[in-house]
């Protein structure tokens, strides 16, 4: 499956195909977001979104530092 095909998967979860998003408050769409942005993903080593971050800003601020 492809990440476009992944990601769409996950949002099934929560939205059905064909689902009308404007019946959703902002607050709710952003939870889900929230939510699918904290799961760990495969193409990440198995890390969060925000850990894979963390991890290259680290290595980039320690190869610059030496």
């Amino acid at each position: 499956m492809t990440n476009i095909g992944a990601s769409n998967a996950l949002l099934r979860q929560y939205f059905p195909k064909g689902t009308d998003l404007s019946v959703y408050s902002q607050d709710h769409l952003d939870a889900v977001a929230l939510q699918l942005n904290g799961r760990p993903r495969q193409t990440l080593g198995w890390l969060k979104p925000h850990e894979k971050l963390h991890q290259r800003l680290n290595a980039a601020n320690d190869a610059r530092t030496g």
